[in-house]
């Protein structure tokens, strides 16, 4: 208390009074004050106003006015500090105003002295400091974010704070002699018996309750009781502190499938390497047949298995660049080469239930953008809408030109003035109903069974369409079936021809060394090279390419190497033939395209670098853009080439 002086203002009108108070501080043994003096009425209002004291002894009689008077007014001015009224005599009336009016203390002058003035001033101060903590307590819980109430232990609720008044949406005079087992309806009763039971055992319980608010919305709260006593004169109540914690327990759910799609991520990542190297064989086999066989059926049916492989090595490149973000290739896409593909995959995949039916507008224009992409969109459409009729129905697939004006423009934020392509994906199913209409997009949100849905499908067509400066209206019922609208900027073309792949020149004899672990790759590889005019050998890994590099370096004019391999991988092998020779000319191959990877193999010197599963005509162009030089005559003792 010596640090903080307690700072008195003496309101009296006789000097020898203030002279005797004076003497008195000096003899105070705890408290350490600060005595002023005022002797009339008009200043002691002016100084209370100013609010620079801790607390007032005011004098009753003060001439014309009274102590009384004094103490009324400055309350009702606003007056915190504590005030004592002091009285030459005592007078049980004059006693009891003054305490209804807010005194903090009535003490008698002839009675007074020393330690009683000292100890009427520190109860005062003290018992002023209480309050103001008391109310910022109370104040507390009413700012608090957390739900706090109070019940008996006949669970009728005695106090109800602000943030109770939120989450749960029943006001303070709504819940007040209540109880809670009305308001929200739990469900699982023998778990709040429990709870009780704990909480009287050892004064506490803590633990999840689910709950329904008064707009009748479920929550999940973590739930903290307290035992206490003497509260609004109850022997014993129950202080309940609720903590929301439904959003923290849907991100959860949402990180823990996301840890799982992270998982997938990885595994689709190391097993692309394993499915190029399936693909690749597979497509350029394909174009080798294509060139030697001539009957009908052949030709009819190998441009659908070059066209499904080269859509399988596309899908794998789609997986990667979900898991990685990666960016598609645009090009211009004509809409209904998609649709009418999209119509022949579900047509034989389908159940027959379901009645397929297309509408393409006649002069439909064409789009920018990636078609692995778009023939995903319109999949996870279609694949939705089968699974909205289990009992059958009908699939239908419009497209249309559509312009954009800026009156449309103005009423839908997401499009822009300018010509779109819109492609309709309508179904007669169950529908969606309008509580879930607008959560339909949210990465995670399903309405499938546990096992049949991971909610990604439609954020990623939500993805792909705004990536493409697109935009999906949709419209559904339940019991209605659904349509969803997709708005796809175009450009006004009718008409797109239809690129000729680009022929490149065959070799002139130039011998290559192919290095990759999979027999089928290097067989093929080596298979169509020497069909366009190229000598090859191959080697099943680095240690055995290194071991036939170094015996035919004259020969060698170009050496094509995985990156991928056992014993040696390809850097390795790269950095070990650079040693060998520094000239040498080498493509890097891959069925993992990182860009860190091939970054590290152009550092390296590499001359260019193929992701499989690459065609027969992208080996070629990669051949002649680097330009081997012819071959040596080889040696008569050289063995043979394999």
């Amino acid at each position: 208390m010596k640090k903080n002086p307690i700072r008195v203002l003496l309101i009296d009108d006789d000097e020898d009074d203030y002279i005797l108070t004076r003497d008195w501080f000096g003899e105070f043994q705890v408290a350490s004050c600060e005595l002023s003096w005022i002797d009339n009425y008009a200043a002691a209002q002016q100084a209370i106003a100013q609010n620079q004291h801790d607390i007032y002894l005011v004098d009753y009689r003060l001439g014309i006015h009274n102590g009384l008077e004094l103490l009324r007014a400055a309350i009702a001015n606003g007056c915190t500090a504590p005030i004592i009224l002091l009285t030459g005599q005592g007078d049980r009336e004059i006693d009891v105003e003054a305490m209804k009016a807010g005194a903090a203390d009535y003490l008698e002058k002839s009675q007074l002295t020393a330690p009683l003035l000292e100890r009427s001033i520190r109860y005062a101060i003290e018992r002023k400091q209480t309050e103001q903590k008391i109310r910022e307590q109370a104040a507390l819980l009413d700012v608090a974010t957390d739900a706090i109430f109070v019940r008996d232990l006949d669970d009728n609720i005695l106090f109800w704070n602000k943030a109770a008044e939120t989450l749960y949406g029943w006001q303070k005079e709504e819940v007040i002699g209540k109880k809670t087992a009305d308001l929200w309806q739990e469900k699982d009763l023998s778990r709040l018996q429990e709870a009780l039971r704990l909480l009287m055992k050892h004064g506490s319980w803590q633990g999840e309750l689910h709950q329904t608010t008064a707009a009748n919305k479920k929550i999940i709260v973590e739930s903290r009781w307290t035992l206490v006593s003497d509260f609004a004169h109850q022997t014993q109540a129950i202080l309940v502190v609720n903590t929301d914690i439904t959003q923290k327990q849907q991100l959860e759910a949402q990180f823990l499938r996301a840890q799982r799609l992270e998982s997938i991520g990885t595994l689709a990542s190391g097993i692309a390497h394993d499915l190029n190297n399936v693909l690749a064989p597979i497509l350029m086999t394909a174009q080798l047949l294509e060139v030697q066989l001539q009957d009908e059926r052949s030709r009819r049916l190998l441009p659908i298995l070059i066209t499904n492989a080269k859509r399988g090595a596309n899908l794998v490149k789609q997986v990667l660049s979900f898991t990685r973000g990666m960016e598609g290739e645009r090009t211009l896409v004509q809409f209904k080469h998609l649709i009418i593909e999209i119509q022949q995959i579900i047509k034989e995949t389908f159940p027959k239930t379901i009645e397929i039916t297309t509408l393409l507008a006649q002069n439909l224009w064409v789009i920018s953008g990636d078609a692995t992409q778009l023939h995903q969109v319109l999949m996870n459409l279609c694949v939705n809408a089968r699974d909205a009729m289990p009992n059958g129905g009908t699939l239908k697939i419009t497209a249309e030109n559509f312009v954009v004006d800026e009156n449309y423009a103005n009423m839908h934020l997401d499009s822009k003035i300018g010509p779109y392509i819109v492609i309709s994906v309508t179904d007669t199913g169950l529908g969606i109903s309008t509580e879930i209409l607008d959560r339909i997009f949210e990465p995670f949100f399903t309405t499938k069974e546990l096992g049949k849905g991971t909610g990604l499908g439609l954020s990623t067509v939500l993805g792909i369409v705004k990536n493409h400066g697109g935009f999906i209206n949709v419209h559904s019922e339940a019991g209605q079936g659904s349509q969803f609208k997709i708005y796809l900027p175009a450009q006004e073309i009718t008409e797109t021809v239809e690129e000729l792949e680009t022929v490149f020149p065959g070799g002139n004899g130039e011998l290559i060394l192919i290095v990759d672990d999979e027999a089928a790759i290097r067989d093929i590889t080596k298979t169509s090279l020497e069909s366009y005019n190229y000598k090859a050998i191959t080697a099943s890994d680095g240690i055995e390419a290194i071991a036939l590099y170094a015996e035919h370096r004259d020969e060698i004019s170009l050496v094509l190497t995985d990156m991928v391999m056992p014993s040696m991988d390809g850097l390795t092998t790269i950095r070990t033939l650079q040693k060998i020779n520094p000239e040498v000319k080498i493509i890097a191959i891959s069925g993992l395209v990182s860009s860190d990877k091939v970054n590290a193999a152009y550092n390296m010197g590499i001359q260019a670098f193929l992701s499989k599963p690459y065609t027969a005509n992208q080996l070629l162009e990669a051949i002649s853009f680097i330009k081997p030089s012819s071959p040596c005559t080889l040696p008569p003792s050289s063995p043979p080439l394999r």
